[in-house]
């Protein structure tokens, strides 16, 4: 994280692309790099394209640890009141999978989601990157206000670009498992039949409630990230950030994103389920939880998904920082 640049660099980038990826042609004669722009005594910036590449691999990683709980929430928000509940908790869902699936059961749908996750990380991490790069002060720091609205560009971008197609296939793929006859074989299989039915739209259903969840995600996540950070920091932007605490952050943030948006998360994952068809939108599905469900319905699967939530953050967020200390050291753009 790093300093707002005095140089015109990057407001003159020839596009936003351009700009992101650092390319040498969009930037004129004589600009400076991101770092070397910082001014003297503050943290320099984190070059966007770094953010991608490390963003992607802190996906990776992380989705590979914490995808079970994933499942569960995913299983228990689908679990509709409105039928016998199929589930009566968190550990009957996982004792039921494993007992009729095994625990391979756990990660029915992981392939679709780590298609998506690191992509999403990269284009969130990167977004967030070039966006803060822009409105940082002169010392290095971006305010929490500053960082709430960097936040959300991130967040709808992630969700326009990877993760309402990427979660509407997850969503369809963990649907589909209970079934009597499951229909999709894989990922590639599944993708192909979702496709051949439905169309291109059908890996699109539930935008709406997709980019409120995303961008509200991550407008609070960042938001919370960056005032902790800001106070750990104090008056010295350059202050080393312990794992641990850094993990600790993460956390917090991650837990008030879910309660502050649990409920987008219940109508995002109807909206892209099997029987999405029983809704006319967005807003009818909310509709029609709290009619026939009431408004306790909009927090099912919360416990899960604080679990997930929590360790998904710190995890991201620890191992985003420190891969981007080595690329520092390896990928200079001084």
């Amino acid at each position: 994280m790093g300093s707002k640049s005095d140089s015109p660099c990057l407001p003159q980038a020839r596009s936003p692309l351009f700009a992101l990826m650092g390319s040498p042609v969009a930037v004129p004669v004589g600009a400076r790099s991101l770092a070397a722009a910082a001014p003297a005594g503050g943290s320099k910036l984190t070059h966007p394209g770094k953010a991608i590449l490390a963003g992607g691999i802190a996906g990776g990683i992380e989705i590979c640890i914490t995808f079970p709980t994933e499942y569960v929430k995913t299983q228990l928000q689908l679990d509709e009141k409105a039928n016998p509940p199929r589930y009566r908790g968190i550990w009957d869902c996982v004792k039921q999978t494993v007992d009729g699936h095994g625990v391979k059961g756990l990660y029915r749908g992981l392939s679709s989601l780590l298609y998506g996750s690191i992509p999403k990380s990269a284009v969130r991490f990167g977004m967030f990157e070039f966006l803060s790069n822009q409105m940082r002060d002169a010392n290095g720091k971006l305010d929490s206000k500053s960082s709430l609205l960097c936040g959300l560009g991130a967040g709808v971008a992630e969700a326009i670009v990877v993760v309402c197609p990427m979660e509407t296939i997850k969503v369809k793929f963990i649907h589909d498992q209970c079934s009597s006859n499951p229909k999709y074989r894989g990922f590639f299989h599944g993708v192909r039949e979702i496709i051949r039915d439905q169309g291109i739209k059908g890996t699109y259903q539930g935008l709406t409630a997709t980019v409120l969840k995303q961008g509200s995600n991550q407008a609070i996540r960042f938001f919370v990230m960056t005032s902790l950070r800001n106070w750990y920091r104090g008056d010295n932007p350059n202050k080393p950030m312990n794992p641990l605490v850094t993990g600790a952050f993460g956390a917090i943030a991650g837990a008030a994103s879910v309660f502050g948006n649990t409920p987008l998360d219940v109508i995002k994952t109807r909206m892209q389920g099997l029987e999405a068809h029983k809704y006319k939108s967005t807003w009818d599905c909310a509709y029609k939880i709290l009619k026939y469900e009431g408004p306790k319905a909009f927090y099912k699967g919360t416990v899960p998904r604080l679990g997930r939530v929590c360790l998904d953050v710190a995890i991201v967020f620890i191992i985003y920082d420190e891969v981007v200390k080595v690329l520092n050291k390896v990928w200079k753009t001084d």
